[in-house]
Parts: structure tokens; C-alpha cells; sequence
């Protein structure tokens, strides 16, 4: 059992005190988006100074068998921290079969793993749950395409706007929505002035408590961040999801999704893929985009956790390279650490946790983080939430 310091990412969207404040450090000024607890080899994290990955490198035993005879010496899961202060782009991941071929095709066109045109940085699919530790809006998924253009109408935008959204009714399944979705990735005078116009009409509708005041809601909100873009009439197909505390979304690869604002926990295996689909500035690979998103109407999928043990509870596996598990332990109420044949991670994100294991004892804190290999058993006492990652095997 070692202590972990993960690695901050920043990015514009992100908030400025909410990381902060879950590790105890004082705001810089910088817009903490993401922290990272894993091995990923763009930003590992660290134990004692090394970087993990020269860790498991090192030490491959810590895995546990299971997980080196699926996954190689290769820490299959990343858990992060994310708090959004703005909407992220429009993006969906990779399966598996379509992040070793996207990989190993832009490897062969001598794209630099740093260059902005570049989509796949490693060869892993992207599976994710995310767990909200506020209140967290998103979008999640392609609404019915009728019920879309329906919502469209209601804001009597006066530009035709049949050569963008006519496919929504003319078409059927996903032609419907693949057709229209890229019609509005265009960056022309027409759209533009159809984004203004939708914007325009949804002022007067923000305050209904009804699909057409979220809908309406959602167009004023995007429309402050990107002001124009018609991307937002691509990001107005998709549902919108409300996650209180505790509550997950779960995000297949495929999965058309956007996170607006809040904070949570994400668990998802070991890759940083993002395909892109608009509300960014950054580069939009529409023939990856094309391949990879699932144009199927499809409901956001809220997930909850199940009790194991008392103050324990473990989410749905959606993937074999992940599983979380929630804490909510009290004085009165040890747990035994899960999956003791597997390496775990250990992030405190409330109160106080006492870990003892055969290698000793520790006390961690909001914040804080520990490694846990394979073969260790712990016990956690205190009075705590957080997470506990491992190998969904």
C-alpha cells in the first residue's frame, strides 16, 4: 500500500476551486478540469516520485495474474476527478476493434502523437461512467428525431431550415439522424443565421418546465460559451440528463455525449480517445466520426449503485477493464477492501479513512489516494466517502 498523487489536466472548460478544493490545495487561477489516478502513459501518475507506469513496469505482479494474462502488464483503468465549468465538445470513444484500426492508421500516415489532427493516441477503447458528486448536467444520447424537429418548430424560427433538419422527418432511423447531425457540422452563413434564430426563440421559453423549456434552456446555455456555432443545432439532437449526487451515467463506446457542468468521479479504461463532434475548436475527424457514433435514438442511462457490504456499494460493470466501487463509511462501520486478487486505487473524497494491511497502516484524507496491489488485504476504518477502482475481471 503506497500513496498516489495524481496528475491535474487543464483545460478551458474547466472549473477553477472544485479539484482544488477535494485535494486541499489552493486555486491557481487555472481552470482545473480533470485529475488523473492511473498509468496512462500520456499523464501517469506517481508513487513516491516514479511514475507509475516505471512502477508496474517495475513491479508487474501487482497487478494480479487475472489481470496480466487479459491485459498484459498494463493497469487497465483510469479514475479521474472532473469538474466543467462549461460545456465540453460534442464527443463519443472508440470500441476496441475501432481503436486498434484508428491507431494503427494514422501511426502508418506518420501522424505525431501530438499533433492536433491527430484522434487516436493509443490503440484502447473508452468505456466511462461518470458518478456525480454535485449536481450535473449533460447531454447524452440522440432524442427521436420527430420529437427533435417538433421542438425545432415550437421556437417558429422564420429561415427555412429544411435543408438542415429536413432528414430529421424525411428520413427514417439512422439515416435520420446521421444525415442531419453532420448537415449541421457546416459552417455556413445559413446555419449561423438559423442558430441565431433558434437562440433567439428559446429566450422566451427558458422558464417553462417543459421539454421545450429544456430544450430551450439548452440552446441559450451552449450559445453563451460557443455564440453562433452551429454545432449547437448538432448538440440540440441529443437528451439532456440531470445527475444528482451519487447517481451515474453510464457511457458506452459510441455514445454520443457532451458534460455541461458539474463535478464527479469517472471511471473508464486506460485510454484518452476522444472523437469529436462540434461545440470545439479543435479538430473534427468526420470519417472516424462517421464510423464510430452509434446513430440509434437512445435514452441516457442512469445507473445506481448496489450495496455489497454496509457503507459499501459497487456500480454495474459495463467493461471488463473497470469496476468502482462507492464508500460510505462511518466509525461504527470497517469495510474489507473488494477484489483483493486485483491491484485497486483508493481515493478519499470526504472525511478520514485508517487502511491497514499486511505492509502496515495508513491514514488518508480528503484528497488523498493509495495504491493497493494484488494480494494485499486492507481493512478501512473512519468515517469516509470515496471511490475504490479496479479491474472489472
Amino acid at each position: 500500500m503506497k500513496r498516489l498523487t495524481g496528475t491535474v489536466r487543464t483545460y478551458s472548460w474547466g472549473s477553477y476551486d472544485a479539484i482544488p478544493d477535494i485535494l486541499g490545495k489552493e486555486a491557481d487561477g487555472k481552470p482545473w478540469a480533470e485529475y488523473w489516478l492511473g498509468a496512462h502513459e500520456t499523464s501517469p501518475s506517481t508513487l513516491d516520485g516514479i511514475p507509475l507506469t516505471d512502477y508496474i513496469h517495475a513491479h508487474p505482479d501487482e497487478l494480479g495474474d487475472r489481470s496480466r494474462k487479459v491485459f498484459g502488464a498494463r493497469l487497465p483503468f483510469l479514475l479521474k476527478i472532473l469538474s466543467a465549468y462549461h460545456p465540453l465538445s460534442l464527443q463519443a470513444h472508440p470500441d476496441a476493434a475501432m481503436a486498434r484500426a484508428g491507431f494503427a492508421r494514422e501511426n502508418q500516415d506518420g501522424i505525431d502523437a501530438d499533433d492536433p489532427h491527430r484522434t487516436f493516441v493509443d490503440d484502447w477503447p473508452k468505456p466511462e461512467i461518470l458518478v456525480a458528486l454535485s449536481d450535473f448536467e449533460g447531454l447524452c444520447g440522440f432524442r427521436d428525431p420527430h420529437e427533435t424537429r417538433q421542438l425545432f418548430d415550437e421556437l417558429e424560427v422564420l429561415t427555412p431550415t429544411d435543408p438542415v433538419l429536413g432528414s430529421l422527418t424525411e428520413r427514417s432511423g439512422s439515416a435520420a439522424l446521421a444525415e442531419t447531425f453532420l448537415n449541421c457540422l457546416a459552417g455556413d452563413d445559413v446555419r449561423r443565421q438559423i442558430v441565431t434564430e433558434v437562440v433567439s426563440g428559446a429566450v422566451n421559453h427558458v422558464g417553462e418546465d417543459t421539454p421545450l423549456g429544456e430544450f430551450a434552456r439548452t440552446a441559450v446555455e451552449l450559445d453563451e460559451y460557443f455564440p453562433g456555432d452551429p454545432s449547437i443545432l448538432a448538440a440540440l439532437m441529443l437528451n439532456r440528463v440531470h445527475l444528482k449526487p451519487g447517481q451515474a451515467l453510464s457511457v458506452p463506446p459510441g455514445l454520443m455525449h457532451s458534460y455541461l457542468s458539474g463535478t464527479g468521479i469517472e471511471i473508464m479504461a486506460d485510454s484518452n480517445n476522444v472523437v469529436r463532434g462540434g461545440l470545439t475548436n479543435k479538430h473534427i475527424d468526420i470519417d472516424s466520426l462517421i464510423q464510430i457514433v452509434s446513430f440509434q435514438t437512445q435514452e441516457p442511462r442512469i445507473i445506481a449503485a448496489e450495496e455489497v457490504d454496509p457503507g459499501m456499494r459497487v456500480f454495474p460493470g459495463i467493461d471488463d477493464q473497470f469496476r468502482l466501487w462507492q464508500l460510505d463509511l462511518d466509525t461504527t462501520c470497517p469495510a474489507m477492501m473488494p477484489a483483493s486478487e486485483l491491484a485497486r486505487i483508493l481515493l478519499i473524497t470526504d472525511g478520514y479513512a485508517v487502511c491497514s494491511g499486511s505492509h502496515g497502516t495508513d491514514e488518508i484524507v480528503r484528497g488523498q489516494a493509495v495504491w493497493i496491489p494484488a494480494g494485499e488485504r486492507v481493512q478501512i476504518d473512519g468515517d469516509c466517502d470515496g471511490f475504490i477502482a479496479a479491474a472489472g475481471l
